[in-house]
C-alpha cells in the first residue's frame, strides 16, 4: 500500500524530522501532510476505505477536472490549487492542479502530475526547515506556487515584446502563428488564476479561522502577487490585441499594393488587347494587311497608347 505514497511527514515543533514510514502505520494523533497520487487505484481505496474523510473531501481529492477553489467545511477547509508545468518540454500553461483538505491537525494533497512547490517542501522538511503547522504548509505552498508564475509570465511578455518589435521591421505571415501562440499562453494563464485569486480570497475569509495573523499577512501578500500577475497579463493580452491588429493592418496594406500593381498591369493591357485582338480577326478588309511596314506601325501605336496611359495614371497619381 505505498504505490500511492509520494511523501508523507509529520509536523513537529523540532528540528528533528518525521517521516511517515507507510500509510497502515499513520499515527493521526499527531499533525501530518500526506501527498497522494490520485490517479492510482490504491490511491482511491484508501481514501474511501480508511482515510475516515467526509464522502465530499474524497470526491474532491479524487477529481480529476478541477477549477481552483476554496471552501470551507465544518472543520476543515477543501482547496483546489494549480501551479504553472515546469517540467521538460511540456507548456507552462497546461498548469498542474492540486487538491488538498486542510485542517488543524493534518494536510492530505493529492496530484497526477509533478509539482515542484510540493517538492520544494518535502525537501524543507527533509533540511529541517519545513513547515511546523498545517496552516503554515498552506502559507508556504501557495507562495511558492504564485511566485514560480512569474518567470513564466516574463517570458510571455518578452515574447509579445519581440512580436512587436518584428511587426514595426516586417510583417510577414509567420508573426501571426508566433502571435496566436502567445496569445494562447495567456488565455490558458488568465482562464485559472482569475479563479485561484478567488480561492485565495477564500482563504482570506473570516469564516476560515485557522490561520494565525501571521500566515494571514502572508497569504495577503501571495494574494497581492497573484493579482499582480493576472493584472500583467491583461496588459499583455492588450498589447497583444493592439500587436494583432497591427500585423492584419500591414498585412491587408502589403495585399492592397500587390493588387494595385496587378490592376495598373491589367489597366494598361486591356487597350492592348482589345486591339490586338481586334486586327488578329481573320477575315478581309484589315487595315495595312498588304502594307509591309504596317506592323511597325502598328507596335509605335500600341507604345503610344502605353505612354499615354502611363502619363495619365501619374496625372490622376494613381502611382
Amino acid at each position: 500500500m505505498q504505490d500511492e505514497f509520494i511523501y508523507g511527514y509529520y509536523f513537529t515543533q523540532n528540528i528533528n524530522v518525521e517521516k511517515i514510514k507507510s500509510l497502515e502505520q499513520l499515527d493521526v494523533v499527531k499533525p501530518y501532510w500526506l501527498h497522494l497520487d490520485y490517479s492510482l487505484p490504491s490511491t482511491k481505496l484508501w481514501l474511501e476505505n480508511e482515510s475516515q474523510l467526509p464522502a465530499v473531501v474524497t470526491n474532491a481529492l479524487l477529481d480529476e477536472e478541477t477549477r481552483p477553489r476554496a471552501t470551507s467545511l465544518n472543520e476543515g477547509v477543501l482547496i483546489s490549487l494549480r501551479g504553472v508545468n515546469l517540467a521538460p518540454n511540456s507548456d507552462p500553461e497546461d498548469m498542474v492542479s492540486i487538491r488538498l483538505w486542510f485542517t488543524k491537525d493534518k494536510v492530505i494533497s493529492t496530484r497526477r502530475r509533478t509539482l515542484l512547490s510540493a517538492k520544494d517542501i518535502a525537501a524543507d522538511f527533509d533540511k529541517g526547515c519545513g513547515p511546523k503547522m498545517p496552516s503554515e504548509f498552506i502559507a508556504k505552498l501557495t507562495e511558492r506556487l504564485i511566485a514560480r508564475m512569474s518567470d513564466t509570465i516574463y517570458e510571455v511578455e518578452d515574447s509579445v515584446s519581440d512580436i512587436e518589435d518584428k511587426t514595426l521591421l516586417a510583417s510577414t505571415h509567420s508573426l501571426r502563428n508566433e502571435l496566436s501562440t502567445v496569445r494562447r499562453q495567456i488565455i490558458s494563464l488568465r482562464r485559472y488564476l482569475s479563479p485561484q485569486r478567488e480561492a485565495m480570497t477564500q482563504l482570506l475569509s473570516e469564516k476560515i479561522t485557522l490561520f494565525t495573523p501571521e500566515e494571514k499577512i502572508e497569504l495577503r501578500e501571495t494574494n497581492d502577487h497573484l493579482t499582480r500577475f493576472i493584472e500583467d497579463l491583461d496588459s499583455i493580452k492588450d498589447r497583444a490585441i493592439v500587436c494583432q491588429e497591427e500585423l492584419n493592418n500591414s498585412l491587408a496594406e502589403q495585399m492592397n499594393n500587390r493588387m494595385f500593381v496587378l490592376s495598373v498591369v491589367a489597366a494598361i493591357f486591356l487597350p492592348l488587347g482589345f486591339l490586338t485582338g481586334l486586327l488578329g480577326i481573320n477575315i478581309g478588309g484589315i487595315p495595312g494587311a498588304d502594307n509591309n511596314n504596317a506592323f511597325g506601325i502598328f507596335i509605335f501605336f500600341l507604345l503610344l497608347v502605353v505612354a499615354i496611359q502611363v502619363w495619365l495614371f501619374k496625372k490622376k497619381k494613381w502611382f
